[in-house]
Formats: C-alpha cells, sequence, structure tokens
C-alpha cells in the first residue's frame, strides 16, 4: 500500500498544477476533518508504536505534544522564522554569529539567481526542512528549483505535524550563504539540548539533509560520547574533537533558550568560528524514536511543563 501510493504522488507531483490541487486538497483535509489531537495521536502512535499519555506525560515525546498542543508564546514564533530569529539572535548574543545573510524575498520571482554568488543555500522561512542546497549555480535546474519553491510559499506547515509556531508564519524564501566544514568534511550540526535555559547534551549531526546518510553523536557537557542514541545511528569513523570554544557555545545556548520550558539552540563550528543555525522547539516533532527509553524518561524529567501561557486557540 505505502509503494502504491508514493507512486501516485510521484506522478501528481509532476507538474505544478496537479501538485497545487493535491496540496490544497489535502491542506483542506488536514484543517477541516482532524483536529491537532487526533492527527498528533494518529501519527504518534504510527512513529512510535505507542499511546500518547497527553492528561500525564512523563515521556520526552509525550511532554513535547503537550507542548505543541497547549504551550504559547508569541518570542517561540519568532524564533521560529527562519528571518525574524535573526534579529532575536542579534539582539541576545551579537549579529556576529549569524550566517551572511544575500536576500529575504516574498515571491520565487524576485529571486534573481544571476545576481547570486556560484553556491548559496534557499530556505523557506515558514517551516522546516524546506532547502535548497546550491554547490555550483550553472548546474542547477532552476525550472525545477522555482516550481519547489512556489510550492512552499503554498505550504502551511503547521497543518502536518501542528506545530503552532509554523501556523501564522508569513512564507518567504531566504537566501544564505552556503556553509562548507572545510578540507571535505561533511557539514556538522552542534544541537544543544537544553532545559528552562540549561543545557543537558549535545548532538552533533553529520549529513543532516540528507536523511538516508544520517549519523548522530551524542555527547555530555565535557565532550563524553554517550551510549544513547536518537534516530540515528552514531558515527564511530569519525573522531569528534571537543570544540575549543565549546564553553562559549554552551554560555550561547543557555542565553538563547532561557525564555523557554525546552529548545534546541543549533551552532555551527566551522574553522573555530560559531555560527547560528535554527532554534527548535519539537524536535523531530516530539517523534524522534529514543534509545533506551530509560533516556526518553529522563529527558521528560528534565521538561518541565508551564503553568501559565496556555494557548486559548485550542482545536482538540
Amino acid at each position: 500500500m505505502n509503494n502504491v501510493r508514493k507512486i501516485f504522488k510521484t506522478i501528481i507531483m509532476k507538474t505544478e498544477v496537479t501538485a497545487t490541487t493535491y496540496r490544497k486538497i489535502r491542506g483542506m483535509y488536514l484543517k477541516h476533518y482532524l483536529s491537532d489531537i487526533k492527527l498528533i495521536q494518529k501519527k504518534y502512535e504510527r512513529k512510535l508504536g505507542r499511546s500518547l499519555n497527553i492528561t500525564e506525560p512523563l515521556f520526552y515525546n509525550d511532554k513535547l505534544q503537550w507542548l505543541k498542543l497547549y504551550w504559547d508564546n508569541p518570542l517561540a514564533k519568532v524564533c521560529a522564522d527562519k528571518f525574524e530569529v535573526r534579529g532575536y539572535v542579534k539582539d541576545t548574543i551579537g549579529e556576529t554569529y549569524l550566517n551572511e545573510l544575500y536576500g529575504v524575498y516574498d515571491a520565487v520571482e524576485d529571486i534573481n539567481i544571476n545576481e547570486l554568488p556560484d553556491s548559496f543555500v534557499l530556505k523557506a522561512t515558514h517551516g522546516s526542512g524546506f532547502n535548497i542546497i546550491c554547490k555550483d549555480k550553472k548546474k542547477m535546474d532552476w525550472d525545477k528549483e522555482f516550481k519547489k519553491m512556489r510550492l512552499w510559499l503554498k505550504e502551511n506547515y503547521y497543518l502536518y505535524n501542528r506545530e503552532w509556531v509554523y501556523r501564522d508564519l508569513m512564507p518567504r524564501i531566504v537566501c544564505e550563504k552556503l556553509l562548507e566544514q572545510g578540507e571535505g568534511a561533511e557539514l556538522q550540526d552542534y544541537r544543544f539540548f537544553c532545559f528552562a535555559g540549561e543545557p543537558k547534551f549535545i548532538s552533533v549531526d553529520f549529513n543532516i539533509t540528507d536523511k538516508k546518510k544520517t549519523r548522530r553523536n551524542l555527547y555530555d557537557l565535557n565532550w563524553e560520547l554517550m551510549s544513547q542514541e536518537i534516530s540515528y545511528p552514531k558515527e564511530l569513523n569519525i573522531k569528534v574533537e571537543k570544540p575549543r570554544k565549546l564553553a562559549e557555545m554552551i554560555a550561547l545556548s543557555k542565553i538563547l533558550s532561557r525564555d523557554f520550558p525546552h529548545a534546541r539552540v543549533d551552532f555551527y563550528y566551522i574553522k573555530e568560528r560559531i555560527l547560528f543555525g535554527e532554534i527548535t522547539f519539537f524536535h523531530q516533532s516530539g517523534m524522534g524514536i529514543i534509545k533506551p527509553e530509560q533516556f526518553e524518561m529522563k529527558m521528560g524529567e528534565w521538561l518541565d511543563l508551564p503553568q501559565g501561557n496556555i494557548r486559548e486557540d485550542l482545536n482538540n
């Protein structure tokens, strides 16, 4: 059945007209026929193979679903926007940590490829996973990529996993400098899992843009490799040296996450320069496979659910 669905979807997505129609129909179904709680329960059980406990959540993933349903913080919406978050970073830790910005566009037609450097990254500001990595613009099929971006801008990313921080964001495209680790190495994401402004551990992700090749190592704050895993296998063939500026990265993650019950703060570390990546409030939409189960329970203990800041627009 899954293979049939994939084939059907591939056929539909071949043209922009049919793809747009499909997304509109799917969006209407998700919006009008599945409440937040029903969609979350359905996807959670399918992904993790267990029932969601939303009334008395103990596991980390269960608590993330609670935050998706009930927590509210206007600042979180600012931080979820791939463009607006730059202002938050500038005001809190300084613009020196920001990647170079080439442009921000309200419409795909505003993007002039000829005016951009040979390599860059294009991202949609209102969701997750909307990325085009351009290493050589002369080798790209820009008709195909522009079609892709036009579809992005028609998406309401909130509907798919009910991460409310994305719901009312203005769809735009940002263009930033392409970051490279250097010496042929894969780009590494340094992700700080923070709870009430306190980082508890760090994940280093390899090749996160290609999920089939992704590996993930977890480290404690002393840079000792942890035995636990989240969704992806460890990378044991590449030794990740302790960053010389690890203490600074920890301090920055504390500042950026201090106003939230939980946030994952991402950085890049390239040639001893720290660059901000993003802030995420619902790691893997609360559906990451965490091993062993005791570690997920421990992560749940770190996450204290807020008593205030409850959403008034609940769709349960």
